[in-house]
């Protein structure tokens, strides 16, 4: 087995709600005419990332981690049966479901799966966007059940305006809903479980309305107040001088590097690393072991555990992310 800085090919989504921002300015790829949403770094049972640069070129994720799954990995990822992480860009030209996710306890009992924390970066967001970020103040739960039952819902919510450069973290059990006109970076844990509880009346192409999960979202709403968001957000403490760490939980850490400068980040046995290129000006790349790996605006590498430093060269700016 040969490590090296993996470059991945998205897995991209056509959802009803997308846009054409990740086909023309992230050079993405797609059969369908919109992409919502690329799957940056998954592996999971339908949507696995194939391997574009390197001796496992062809080759998918998933069995390239299958060699030596620790040593790959990273020794934070042992008490996971599933791979830990989902990293995705999403292009919002209208409005997303009212939606939430529930925690790992309800995942693993409803649905054999992990729960979903994760946590939102504004990459850009057009004029007056803004998502929903929870209930209004004084709010109950009963009162946004009752809500739901006399079509009132969107009365219940917290609109938040956002803009550029943002982070917006969001634990299980958060209401939340991505806006119209916004484009984000989000890194969460490796789940697929969304409970919708309210969809605008939307129809599909057929003429149908999407479907609702209405019980199951009221089961898992929680109520928080900012600092309690904060305090997950922040729940396991990381610095680093050459970046800005954006989000420290339970689960994974990222930090945001921006710099016309060289960069060096360091990729210890501990856990693999996700880049994700957030910009790149001309002729940028990453240097190890005396190899250079060039890259460019919106693509995505995975770094094998233990595999020591990298240089990044360039203007560029990147969310990295590790697993805890």
């Amino acid at each position: 087995m040969k490590k090296y800085p993996i470059q991945l090919q998205p897995v991209p989504k056509e959802i009803i709600w997308g846009g054409n921002r990740l086909k023309k300015e992230y050079n993405k790829k797609a059969e369908f005419d919109n992409i919502a949403e690329s799957w940056e770094l998954t592996v999971r049972n339908d949507e696995i990332n194939i391997i574009t640069n390197g001796p496992y070129k062809g080759c998918s994720l998933k069995k390239y981690i299958e060699t030596d799954k620790t040593s790959v990995l990273g020794t934070n990822c042992d008490k996971y049966e599933y791979f830990p992480l989902l990293v995705k860009l999403i292009d919002a030209k209208s409005d997303l479901s009212i939606q939430v996710h529930p925690d790992d306890e309800y995942a693993l009992s409803h649905r054999n799966e992990f729960g979903k924390t994760e946590m939102w970066y504004i990459i850009d967001a057009e004029k007056d966007s803004k998502i929903v970020y929870g209930l209004k103040d004084g709010i109950t739960i009963e009162d946004f059940k009752r809500s739901v039952a006399e079509n009132t819902v969107e009365k219940m919510l917290n609109y938040v305006p956002v803009k550029k450069g943002e982070v917006y973290f969001i634990p299980s059990g958060q209401v939340h809903a991505i806006g119209a006109g916004i484009l984000i970076a989000e890194i969460q844990q490796n789940s697929n479980v969304t409970y919708r509880v309210y969809d605008y009346n939307r129809k599909m192409p057929d003429g149908s309305l999407r479907e609702l999960h209405v019980d199951d979202a009221i089961n898992v709403i929680k109520l928080r107040d900012e600092k309690e968001i904060n305090d997950i957000r922040f729940s396991h403490p990381y610095s680093d001088d050459s970046g800005l760490t954006i989000c420290s939980c339970d689960f994974f850490t990222s930090v945001k590097y921006a710099s016309n400068r060289n960069i060096e980040i360091e990729c210890g046995e501990d856990s693999f690393l996700s880049i994700l290129v957030l910009e790149a000006g001309k002729s940028c790349y990453f240097t190890h072991d005396n190899a250079r790996y060039n890259f460019r605006k919106g693509d995505s590498f995975f770094i094998p555990a233990g595999l020591g430093k990298i240089t990044v060269w360039g203007d560029a700016e990147l969310i990295v992310t590790k697993i805890n």
